[in-house]
């Protein structure tokens, strides 16, 4: 009892509710019990509340593991904001960097760390990790860790070592979607001691799914948003048809912005902030956008193109109605979209030769010599390399997604990174240069007014606003730093939009580079599976939508809808589900066994009356499960 009353008191004094909601607290007990634990919850559902929670309410630290820069950024802040002391480790931080924050949490109050998963591996991490006081792993993203799941990492397969350096600790695995296969994979790869998932229901009856097929896809969007009212995300597959969809709409009247992970970290805030304030009412995005951000009055999620799996449109359709208000999840589909997506997922699959041949170019761009650069990152300019090397940028991001799914080397998302700097020296000899360098003294009492911690830790800086503050450049700003910098008294890490590559294992030979032939079958299987799944959830036209989606995440049991495009269609037929599943099933088995007339197939049903079994087969016909075939003989779709 004492324990509940103090999660309640968390919650209040933190975030300021009076209750938590639907599975949260039970999770959160889970964990207080030492239990390790994998909890499913859909998005929206509030998973950075069940680690967060059970973190403050004990002693100790919180290691939260995940691959989301980005994420980890936005939620480090956000619990700084609250007055809760938070960092994180990840790619693009130097050495010096990476020192500090892990001394912190050994020697700081600190409550919680954010690391990367193949930061865990380091060296210095491993070294530091038995002195410090962990109360609990979360692991975010957990499905990362399953080769079924649709975002195989990995490093995450490395996080069960954990246990042998903290084996009291519990583990809490998180997720938004796992079918049954990696839901068990899961709590497998992570050595859970027993089996325990505590899992929300994926369904969200107040989300209504429709898939419309429509050529003029710009047209239908604009009669969408002018009958549906609200904020809206358009989700469209590359960064330039963002602009262009945004650009449209912004003439055809309606208040909209485009957003993608290539906009420095500026330009993604401001036009988060104007959409989630109700300045935008539209965001035209690829899935870069959503990731962390909770507005719960999204009434429409729009796809104008196919996603790669289901994971990922349940993941991103289900944005919308967080508020448990009437929302529509809307794909608009063509025939074309079905071969697009087939030669995407032929083309993200390329032969092994060229995969070496892009590893080599790699240690060529970056003068890597062989053993070397294990756990070393380099910014990536894709855009240079693919200039320097001819290769196609389409070609040499699947290759490095392929050897980072065979654990050579990992590409961080694109963000932006803003200058830090930390002072090196003590204030004394600081104040002695100031005196014998007259003309550096105002800059760096600027720096020193405008800016707080230089001494303890790196410090955030903005090169413009100091150049405004002294009347001059950027230019000027930048040469001064890179001066005190050159002379050892700070060290100074410039600002970058760039992902960053890091190598997971040393540099070997090209030629040696080991790919395992099964593995790259199993994957291109995997990856089929999942596209047919969207392929089947796209172009069925007689199953419940929403019931698709359910089933394909393991829940078997589910009723119709009602309200998506399917149901509305079955509606309209005035039959009970009963009814129409007895009458249906009898058709299934009748003309799997033989073709026969109509008039035949009606006699042959029993326990309806022949207007609703006319019905039924007239709405089989309509969504051809029911075809005729050139005898004029009615046959069952398989």
């Amino acid at each position: 009892m004492i324990k509940q009353t103090n999660i309640h008191q968390v919650l209040l004094k933190y975030w300021g509710y009076n209750a938590f909601r639907e599975l949260q607290e039970d999770i959160i007990t889970a964990v207080l019990e030492g239990k390790d634990t994998l909890a499913l919850l859909p998005t929206g559902g509030g998973k950075s509340i069940c680690f967060q929670v059970p973190a403050l309410a004990k002693d100790g630290i919180c290691i939260v593991i995940s691959p989301l820069i980005a994420l980890m950024k936005d939620q480090v802040e956000n619990l700084v904001k609250r007055g809760i002391k938070a960092t994180a480790i990840y790619s693009g931080m130097t050495k010096r960097e990476i020192d500090i924050a892990i001394d912190n949490c050994v020697y700081g109050d600190y409550k919680f760390l954010y690391i990367s998963p193949e930061r865990i591996e380091t060296d210095i991490f491993k070294a530091r990790l038995p002195k410090m006081n962990v109360n609990l792993f979360a692991i975010d993203e957990s499905h990362c860790i399953s080769q079924w799941g649709y975002d195989f990492r990995p490093s995450y397969l490395n996080i069960v070592k954990l246990r042998e350096l903290k084996p009291e600790v519990p583990f809490l695995a998180l997720t938004a979607t796992a079918t049954t296969d990696v839901v068990k994979d899961i709590q497998q790869k992570l050595g859970f001691k027993k089996e325990n998932v505590l899992q929300k229901s994926f369904e969200r009856k107040n989300i209504a799914y429709v898939v419309i097929y429509e050529e003029d896809k710009l047209k239908r969007l604009l009669k969408i948003l002018s009958k549906i009212k609200g904020t809206s995300v358009v989700y469209v597959g590359t960064r330039k048809k963002t602009k262009e969809v945004a650009q449209f709409l912004i003439q055809q009247g309606v208040s909209a912005d485009y957003y993608h992970a290539g906009l420095t970290n500026q330009e993604r805030s401001v036009k988060q902030n104007n959409w989630i304030s109700n300045q935008t009412r539209v965001i035209v995005s690829t899935n870069a956008f959503g990731m962390g951000i909770d507005k719960p009055d999204v009434r429409t999620v729009v796809h104008l193109d196919l996603p790669n799996s289901l994971e990922a449109y349940f993941q991103e359709a289900g944005r919308a109605g967080r508020d448990e208000q009437k929302a529509y999840a809307v794909l608009l589909v063509e025939q074309a979209d079905r071969l697009d997506l087939e030669k995407q997922i032929i083309n993200s699959f390329p032969d092994i030769e060229t995969i070496k041949q892009v590893y080599q170019a790699l240690a060529n761009y970056y003068q890597i010599p062989i053993g070397s650069a294990f756990n070393e990152s380099y910014f990536f300019d894709m855009s240079a390399f693919c200039k320097q090397y001819n290769m196609q940028v389409f070609t040499v991001f699947n290759c490095l997604k392929f050897l980072e799914k065979e654990g050579y080397l990992m590409l961080s998302e694109a963000t932006y990174n803003p200058s830090r700097i930390k002072i090196e020296i003590n204030k004394n000899e600081l104040y002695e240069f100031q005196v014998k360098n007259p003309t550096m003294d105002l800059f760096l009492k600027t720096i020193l007014r405008s800016y707080t911690g230089l001494f303890e830790e790196f410090v955030k800086i903005d090169e413009y606003d100091l150049a405004r503050k002294i009347n001059t450049t950027k230019e000027k700003v930048e040469k001064a730093l890179d001066y005190l910098a050159n002379l050892k008294m700070i060290s100074y890490v410039k600002q970058t939009n760039l992902p960053q590559l890091t190598y997971l294992q040393e540099r070997v030979d090209a030629k040696s580079l080991y790919i395992s032939k099964q593995h790259y079958t199993e994957r291109k299987e995997v990856a089929v599976k999942k596209m047919e799944a969207v392929i089947y959830y796209a172009f069925s036209k007689h199953k419940c939508r929403s019931q698709i989606l359910l089933s394909y995440f393991g829940e078997n049991d589910s009723y119709r809808c009602g309200v998506c495009d399917v149901c509305l269609e079955r509606n309209k037929l005035e039959l009970s589900d009963i009814e129409f599943s007895n009458i249906s099933n009898q058709i299934k088995k009748i003309l799997t066994q033989e073709h026969l007339p109509i008039t035949l197939l009606v006699s042959k049903i029993s326990g309806s009356r022949e207007d609703k079994i006319i019905k039924v087969i007239q709405w089989l016909t309509e969504n051809e499960k029911l075809v005729f075939n050139d005898k004029n003989l009615l046959e069952w779709r398989k």
